[in-house]
């Protein structure tokens, strides 16, 4: 079990049980999440919002990385993992809700904000609605929303209905291979296993799944970006089959000042694909005491090409 642990790059403690959880109360939702590295107090704050049928685990390939520069909180979206399971359906403003009660409860009053597709929604929205909690803000592999970004790729589309009424276990493996690129399929098959075995701990159920893909369905971000005051960059893959890549372009392009980073030939989950050269780009951006402004895209010193 061990052993197991340390090839997934996650906590040992929190695959062997040991309770590091702290909870956070929105309303009638109880939020799990956890600190790491809070003793470093000149560290800055990193919070991690992940995305669709993830927990906190979600992150394990680059936390490593992150806890050596950054304090770190882990949160368990509504319905995933130990937070509370949510009653019926709910939009991305509440879950960004659910990030201000964790910062709350923590006693964090700013931070740097890391969201990841469904996440990077609500990373959106906190950066929007929330200026004052937001010191960074870092959108991967995900969309500005309806009505004006790019919808949902056919190819994911098809796989959806391809999918209904497959037991979970079977359609979660499909949707799996579907957010990892070509390249990475062939390069590295047996990222899947690992993907499944993390997702398969906490398993998200069908009713939490479908509630979150109606909130990212739902969820418009419209001509909000130009309120973003949070530094901000933009990473996305570009063989990303989940979310339509050009959704980057759109996001950096709307908010002032923002850069942009592509990863060539990578997926969706491109943190699990490339976690060292994630981690460099985020880590670089997040510490950079230099006031640029304007965005780039795949610049020589942060295009990064995926490792064999």
């Amino acid at each position: 079990m061990l052993d197991k642990c340390i090839k997934l790059g996650g906590s040992v403690a929190g695959l062997l049980g040991r309770d590091t959880n702290r909870y956070a109360s929105n309303g009638t939702q109880r939020i799990a999440y956890e600190l790491q590295g809070a003793t470093h107090r000149r560290r800055p704050w990193l919070i991690l919002i992940h995305g669709m049928g993830f927990d906190r685990s979600g992150w394990d390939p680059v936390l490593s990385a992150m806890r050596r520069r950054f304090r770190l909180v882990l949160m368990d979206n509504r319905g995933t993992g130990r937070s509370g399971q949510p009653d019926g359906s709910f939009a991305v403003a509440d879950m960004a809700g659910d990030v201000v009660a964790v910062l709350d409860a923590a006693g964090i009053g700013r931070a740097h904000v890391l969201g990841a597709s469904l996440g990077g929604m609500v990373a959106q929205e906190l950066a929007i609605t929330r200026p004052e909690r937001v010191s960074r803000l870092v959108l991967a592999c995900t969309t500005p929303g309806w009505a004006l970004g790019y919808p949902m790729p056919a190819a994911s589309l098809r796989l959806i209905m391809a999918t209904r009424g497959l037991p979970l276990e079977a359609a979660r493996r499909r949707h799996t291979e579907h957010a990892l690129s070509a390249q990475t399929m062939q390069q590295n098959p047996a990222l899947v296993g690992r993907l499944m075995e993390v997702q398969g701990v906490r398993p998200v159920g069908q009713a939490v799944l479908s509630a979150q893909a109606m909130a990212g369905a739902r969820y418009a971000g419209r001509l909000r970006h130009g309120r973003i005051q949070a530094r901000t960059l933009v990473v996305h893959g570009s063989a990303d089959t989940v979310v339509d890549p050009r959704n980057a372009s759109l996001l950096a392009g709307r908010i002032t000042g923002a850069q942009l980073v592509t990863f060539p030939g990578l997926g969706h989950l491109l943190f699990w694909e490339d976690p060292d050269g994630f981690a460099a780009v985020v880590t670089s951006f997040l510490l950079d005491t230099h006031d640029t402004s304007g965005h780039t895209s795949s610049s020589p010193s942060l295009d990064r090409r995926p490792r064999p």
